[in-house]
């Protein structure tokens, strides 16, 4: 887990880059019915206004609240390093769906301009992705990213 700002930072953009690219390519194939090259070129293309939205979610929107619930009201200090990471991801992951999954019906309205769909198109979204993103998350881009990150960032290397 990240220990200061500078950390905290380079920890989010690692994360929101591995969530919003997997969870894009998981997004397309649903909406196109197959994982093919096409899916994940298509996947490609959206990620980086993808990525711009959830890293500016994730580090002013959702973290704060999200950590502040985890540690102040689900964590106790006494509380290990592993339910630590995984209450955090937990609180994190939940409000990220909710605002990603408007995202993505955003996008998909904007480019058929069905506006009359949004509300339905994202409702559908969030049991949809969050079957995949927190498993995705606690299973394989949390212990991927964090291995990562204190591979290339050894701890005490990064400073405040």
């Amino acid at each position: 887990m990240p220990r200061n700002k500078r950390e905290s930072l380079i920890y989010t953009v690692l994360m929101c880059a591995f969530m919003v690219l997997w969870m894009s390519i998981y997004n397309v194939a649903l909406h196109n019915g197959e994982l093919s090259w096409q899916v994940v070129e298509e996947a490609w293309l959206g990620f980086p206004i993808g990525f711009v939205v959830a890293m500016f979610c994730d580090w002013f929107v959702v973290s704060g609240p999200a950590k502040g619930v985890a540690f102040g009201k689900l964590l106790k200090p006494h509380h290990g390093d592993l339910r630590k990471v995984i209450t955090v991801s937990c609180c994190m992951v939940l409000p990220m769906v909710f605002i990603m999954s408007l995202y993505g019906a955003l996008e998909v309205a904007v480019t058929t301009q069905q506006w009359s769909k949004l509300l339905m198109m994202w409702l559908t979204n969030i049991p949809i992705n969050l079957i995949m993103a927190l498993p995705l998350q606690l299973l394989i881009a949390g212990p991927i990213v964090r291995k990562l990150f204190r591979t290339a960032f050894p701890e005490g290397k990064v400073l405040a």
